[in-house]
C-alpha cells in the first residue's frame, strides 16, 4: 500500500469514533425499596437538620463573628509579610538573620565585633 491509502484508512478510522454523549436507554424496571412516606420523612428531617451545604445559596459566613479586631489582623499580616520579604530577598535572608543575631544577646557570651 502506498502512503496515501494508509493515510486515508487512518483518517476514516478516526472520523468514526464514538462520543460520550450517546444516549443509553436502560430497559430494566425500577423497583423502590422504600415507600413514598419514608422518603418524604427523610426529606423533612434533612430540611430541619440545618442549612444545605450543597446549595448555591449556602453562605458559611452568614453567622460568623470575629474574635479579633481588623487592626490586629492587619498588623499581624504586615508583620508576616515583612518577615517573608526579609527571608526571601536576594540574599536569601542573610541580612535579616544578621540583624536578628546582633539584636540577641545571651548571658555569658562575649560580644563579637564584626
Amino acid at each position: 500500500m502506498n502512503r496515501i491509502a494508509i493515510a486515508a484508512i487512518v483518517l476514516a478510522a478516526s472520523a468514526t469514533s464514538a462520543f460520550a454523549d450517546d444516549i443509553t436507554i436502560d430497559a430494566t424496571p425500577f423497583a423502590s425499596s422504600r415507600t413514598r412516606a419514608e422518603v418524604q420523612a427523610e426529606l423533612a428531617s434533612f430540611k430541619q437538620s440545618g442549612p444545605n451545604v450543597w446549595s448555591n445559596q449556602y453562605n458559611p459566613l452568614s453567622r460568623f463573628e470575629a474574635r479579633r479586631s481588623r487592626a490586629d489582623v492587619v498588623a499581624e499580616y504586615l508583620a508576616a509579610r515583612n518577615e517573608v520579604a526579609a527571608q526571601t530577598g536576594e540574599d536569601s535572608g542573610s541580612a535579616a538573620l544578621v540583624q536578628r543575631r546582633a539584636a540577641t544577646r545571651v548571658a555569658g557570651q562575649p560580644v563579637q565585633a564584626y
